[in-house]
């Protein structure tokens, strides 16, 4: 089958159907979405003509999908999980290093922001996506075009929700001049990677991919009231934090804290299955595990990644350090374990 994007034509090889007799779409339900597979990752959603969505309770769906799917094949071209091959370890690296931005002040050393921002300063990209959250702590994107807007504070922190990051990354494709940059967990990467091997758009466009250390990350109903439930007041929410196994919830007036492992009774089963901690296909991937407080700690995966921070050495805009790659193994083992254990 041939296909064309405006100045973009190509060949494509439509995956054959599990389900025969069944349309595409089906076998994306069947095969990923009805087993609990689908990570939510929405590259499906970002890439299909036809109408694929998420429902309200934050699944993918195709309302009125007998009459509406153009059997194109599209959605299984770029899930992840629709021939899942489970990633681990990790990966390749060339430097395995602790950095701490001198420009931006966020959690575990800013280093997602510096890398992002620098890579727009070097012309690398001209856009950076990111995640920051509404008055609700609901996520929400931002397409990050100049350093300015940054100072937005609810760009910075970890959010433990699913964000829409590949249906705007779509977007910033679009638009983008010199290219884009995405950060996202070891789903989305991988995701963005499918996108990569199917379209050549998003192999020009996109050229930094920021991954984040990764245990799991929940629906934003079933964490929202499970929070709640427990004392929490999104009103006073000042942060959340994961650190040495607990949860912590800060207000203006106290915290909540409570054992990461109570959240296993909303852990979605996307994550349940995922063995990748460290998001071995991006670019760089960056976490606060293998690193001193108030450090990042940064996997440099590739020469693109390897270019920015030694841009950043130069213009001295980080302090660096050294990580420690064997402090990643309980996690990495912890993902592995969990997965294996399913339906034991």
């Amino acid at each position: 089958m041939a296909a064309a994007i405006g100045e973009y034509k190509w060949e494509v090889k439509v995956p054959e159907k599990k389900l025969k007799d069944k349309l595409y779409f089906e076998n994306l339900k069947t095969v990923v979405v009805d087993t609990e597979l689908c990570s939510r990752c929405l590259t499906c959603v970002s890439i299909c003509p036809g109408g694929l969505t998420v429902s309200e309770e934050d699944i993918v769906d195709f309302p009125d999908y007998e009459t509406k799917c153009l059997d194109c094949g599209a959605c299984v071209r770029v899930c992840p999980r629709f021939d899942y091959e489970p990633k681990s370890g990790m990966g390749d690296y060339s430097a395995f290093i602790a950095g701490r931005s001198k420009r931006f002040a966020g959690q575990d050393g800013a280093m997602v922001t510096e890398l992002i921002v620098s890579a727009m300063e070097m012309g690398v990209i001209d856009r950076g996506l990111f995640a920051g959250r509404d008055e609700n702590w609901a996520t929400e994107m931002f397409h990050v075009r100049d350093p300015e807007q940054l100072a937005i504070t609810t760009l910075g922190g970890t959010k433990y929700t699913f964000a829409d990051v590949m249906p705007e990354l779509k977007k910033a494709v679009r638009f983008t001049k010199s290219g884009v940059g995405v950060v996202g967990t070891p789903c989305i990467v991988s995701g963005v990677r499918k996108l990569q091997e199917e379209y050549p758009i998003f192999r020009e466009k996109v050229k930094l991919v920021v991954g984040l250390f990764c245990t799991e990350n929940f629906h934003y109903n079933e964490i929202s009231q499970y929070l709640k439930d427990k004392g929490v007041d999104f009103s006073k929410l000042v942060k959340t934090d994961i650190t040495m196994g607990k949860f912590i919830a800060t207000m203006t007036d106290g915290e909540v804290k409570f054992k990461v492992k109570a959240l296993e009774e909303i852990l979605p089963s996307g994550c349940n299955v995922c063995t990748d901690f460290t998001a071995v296909e991006a670019d760089v991937s960056v976490g606060s595990v293998g690193s001193a407080a108030g450090f990042s700690t940064v996997a440099v995966r590739n020469a693109t990644a390897g270019k920015v921070i030694a841009y950043i050495k130069k213009k001295g805009y980080a302090d660096f350090g050294d990580a420690d790659p064997a402090q990643l193994g309980f996690l990495v083992g912890h993902k592995k374990k969990r997965a294996a254990n399913i339906g034991t």
